[in-house]
């Protein structure tokens, strides 16, 4: 009787596993996900006081088509919707709500700009839908514990500031610092990146100025800070302001050591419209190829990002670095999601964002690798110094490692 009760469990058991098996492995999906479809949300500044950024979006749909066309991501189409709000925070916030209530998108990926992304940072949490690889480099956007639906992307504007820091406190010890910001949060992170990493020799800044990324014109500041006797000048700006910056440096007739924010250094947007001639011997920092830089003519990864260009977005300039950029980010979104398998739900999604071990792209430098944890929301934290020829920028020294980690949220 024992033995026939123990064979009538064991039968039991596995009927009740094979039944569970099928479930087990069922595929999990959030709205936004199917059998066979992603859909990915995305904002850009089509047009208004930033848009020259609007090509980024335009790279990123043609990567996604790209993707398609070679069969997609696990089996799935990604339908990659994207939406113009100007760089204006309350165009951000209806484009964010159209997004998630009415497109019904499995996450919103890449959507630029401090001040649009500050905007619908707590609607994206609150809705508990992925804001994934966003385009800032403010540090309020790495904060798992407050804000665990946000991620960036970029190296933080904080680690930048440092590294500029960094090198003048080896190179120009005796210097006076003038200071031209944006006044928005990237713009104060930078400066205060710049500020700590000077530490007790922060007195070296003995002017700044800020502007506003709508303003027409952005001369008294400059003519301000050139009146300050300063030798070296800061330019955290958008695109735009940079190359009015650049410009106006260049007709004071001014000859500072010159750096220029990260994210304002594409050739064909902001060095030509400025006039090569000014720009030539400005320092700034980079994490990902330059396309106009001779040395990656044989390269295989930019030589297969010129492919894609040639074929998916035969329109796009290959001398502006956002293509490059656009490039690495969707390079970096397509990982996660293979990562996610066929449990295409929103809280997995974040979960693989958060995995990501030593992944790297065509274009990123040699030796910069992306890594997340769950406590880690800042996927590149390395840069490497470059000055411009009047041509292309040249790389020079090592590749730095930011200073500011993850204590945000702390």
């Amino acid at each position: 009787m024992l033995a026939r009760t123990s064979c009538w469990m064991a039968l039991t058991a596995l009927a009740a596993a094979a039944l569970m098996t099928p479930a087990a492995a069922q595929k999990q999906y959030d709205p936004g996900a199917s059998d066979t479809e992603i859909r990915i949300g995305n904002i850009m500044p089509y047009s208004g006081p930033a848009s020259s950024y609007g090509v980024i979006g335009k790279t990123e749909a043609a990567f996604f088509a790209m993707i398609n066309a070679e069969g997609g991501i696990n089996g799935r189409k990604v339908n990659f919707i994207s939406y113009d709000d100007a760089y204006s925070p309350p165009k951000a916030i209806e484009q964010a709500r159209k997004l998630v209530e009415s497109d019904e998108v499995l996450l919103i990926f890449q959507p630029l700009g401090t001040p649009s992304n500050s905007a619908i940072m707590k609607y994206m949490n609150a809705k508990r839908v992925p804001q994934l690889f966003v385009a800032s480099g403010a540090t309020k956007f790495g904060d798992p514990r407050n804000f665990p639906w946000t991620m960036g992307f970029q190296p933080n504007y904080q680690s930048e500031g440092r590294i500029y820091a960094k090198y003048i406190l080896e190179h120009f010890p005796d210097s006076k610092i003038a200071v031209f910001w944006q006044n928005d949060d990237a713009g104060k992170d930078q400066v205060k990146g710049l500020r700590d990493g000077l530490g007790d020799k922060v007195g070296m800044i003995i002017a700044d100025k800020s502007y506003e990324v709508s303003d027409p014109s952005i001369d008294s500041q400059i003519v301000a800070l050139h009146d300050s006797g300063a030798d070296i000048f800061f330019s955290w700006a958008a695109p735009k302001g940079s190359a009015q910056a650049i410009r106006k440096v260049g007709e004071l007739g001014w000859k500072p050591k010159f750096f220029l924010a990260n994210t304002a250094t594409s050739v064909a947007s902001v060095l030509k419209p400025a006039g090569l001639n000014n720009a030539k011997d400005i320092i700034s920092t980079a994490y990902f190829k330059d396309p106009t830089d001779p040395r990656w003519n044989d390269d295989p990864g930019v030589n297969k990002w010129r492919a894609f260009m040639d074929k998916y977005y035969p329109d796009g300039d290959k001398s502006n670095a956002n293509n490059a950029y656009a490039y690495v980010e969707s390079q970096a979104m397509v990982q996660v999601l293979k990562q996610c398998g066929d449990n295409l739900t929103r809280e997995n999604v974040m979960k693989q964002a958060a995995n990501l071990k030593d992944f790297t792209s065509d274009m990123l430098l040699p030796g910069i690798t992306i890594n997340t944890s769950p406590d880690d929301y800042f996927p590149i934290e390395q840069m490497q110094l470059m000055r411009f020829n009047g041509e292309t920028w040249e790389l020079f020294g090592d590749v730095i490692t930011g200073e500011v980690g993850h204590q945000i949220g702390n």
